[in-house]
């Protein structure tokens, strides 16, 4: 017998597409919640488009968010289409949404209307620049967020361009804020009986990641700039090219200063008094960083990490994709499982990263393929909503589901 996931009994009615959205209702749906995805007929989440795609037609895309949830589809361009999503609401624990301020409304499935019959409802709104201000209305994507919040003006080496993330961070940032926001409403729901309207703004959360960026700012009115790999406020703190060209980050406080000179047999530097305490350093940097670049330049990646591991000074390699995926801490983790889809067989994916003792009542639980566009359209209508086969057979004909 399967031990029941930690959001068991929750119920999430998914409206989201692309990202964000299915991001955050994945990681619901892995943590033990029944996720309906609700797609337009036909197409679907524009993201089962999106490159890659496996030999049988599927998106690797869609694959990467989508997992272990049911997918219905509804033409709510229709009212009986409409009707069915607020019949589906009153059921749910939790409705996800990224569509533009409001559509939803105007389809009469926003909070207030789905809350009116089901006021312990948790609605979570996604959207670029939230719910009010004058950009309310303005579309956006992942790459616009990162560059009008300032990370694309904090990101890349001082001497070239400003530089986007190389993960879609404003999209995969949001996805968390989205869950953070509907677990908290569910707590809140728990406590009163009643649910919340939350609104989660992609700008809002970039804004939120630049907390020691606007520290600096408010401290001393001093905007910063690109550094690279480099730390404004600490030395050593940046990535290092070996002999072999391979790279090392290399990391550290104060403690980390004189065992990292030894390794590397900088007598001179460990001598002087001035570079002891990080704050002298970062005055000196460009002496010492000088003196580091010389020292690795001249010794081989690994036997070089494998020393500095053995002194305690902090040190990574700057590893590919496919060598973190290859790497025993990744296998050891179990952070790469596998599910069996209908068309292409099993796959591989990155499981969600949260372990619960083996011994508890709850668990992770397997994780289970993405739907295939409008699966389970048929047996949530009647089993959810206790649809007969007329009935089901009257909305296929009509091109409602």
């Amino acid at each position: 017998m399967t031990t029941p996931g930690l959001l068991s009994g929750i119920t999430v009615l998914d409206f989201s597409r692309v990202l964000a959205g299915p991001m955050a209702t994945q990681i619901l749906a892995e943590l033990g919640a029944t996720v309906i995805k609700v797609e337009r007929p036909g197409r679907g989440d524009e993201s089962r488009e999106f490159q890659p795609t496996l030999p049988h037609g599927e998106s690797a895309y869609f694959f990467a968010f989508n997992r272990s949830k049911k997918s219905i589809t509804l033409d709510l361009k229709h009212e009986r289409g409409r009707q069915i999503a607020r019949e589906l609401a009153k059921t749910a624990d939790v409705v996800v949404e990224n569509f533009l301020p409001g559509h939803m409304q105007r389809m009469g499935l926003g909070y207030d209307a789905l809350s009116a019959d089901n006021p312990a409802l948790v609605y979570v709104s996604n959207t670029g620049f939230g719910q009010t201000g004058p950009n309310k209305d303005v579309k956006g994507y992942d790459t616009i967020f990162q560059a009008m919040s300032g990370i694309m003006d904090l990101t890349g080496h001082p001497d070239a361009p400003p530089a986007k993330a190389g993960i879609p961070l404003s999209d995969m940032t949001s996805g968390l804020w989205i869950v953070i926001g509907a677990l908290a409403g569910l707590a809140s729901k728990a406590a009163t009986g009643r649910g919340a309207h939350i609104d989660v703004a992609m700008m809002d959360v970039q804004v939120s990641l630049l907390a020691l960026a606007a520290a600096r700012v408010f401290a001393n009115n001093e905007s910063p700039t690109r550094v690279g790999t480099e730390h404004l406020g600490r030395v050593p703190s940046a990535a290092f090219e070996c002999l072999d060209g391979g790279w090392l980050h290399i990391s550290g406080s104060d403690a980390h200063w004189l065992p990292l000179c030894e390794v590397l047999a900088l007598d001179d530097l460990a001598a002087a008094e001035e570079l002891r305490a990080n704050l002298g350093r970062v005055r000196h940097r460009e002496l010492v960083m000088t003196a580091l670049r010389a020292a690795i330049g001249g010794r081989y990646r690994e036997e070089l990490a494998k020393d500095l591991r053995a002194a305690g000074v902090p040190v990574g390699e700057i590893r590919s994709v496919r060598e973190v995926l290859d790497d025993n801490n990744t296998e050891s983790r179990r952070m790469i499982g596998t599910f069996d889809h209908p068309t292409e067989g099993e796959f591989p994916a990155i499981r969600t990263p949260l372990a619960v003792a083996t011994d508890h009542a709850h668990s992770i639980p397997p994780m289970q393929a993405p739907p295939l566009l409008g699966a389970d359209t048929d047996d949530i209508l009647r089993t959810v909503l206790e649809l007969d086969d007329n009935e089901i057979a009257a909305l296929h004909k009509e091109r409602t589901i």
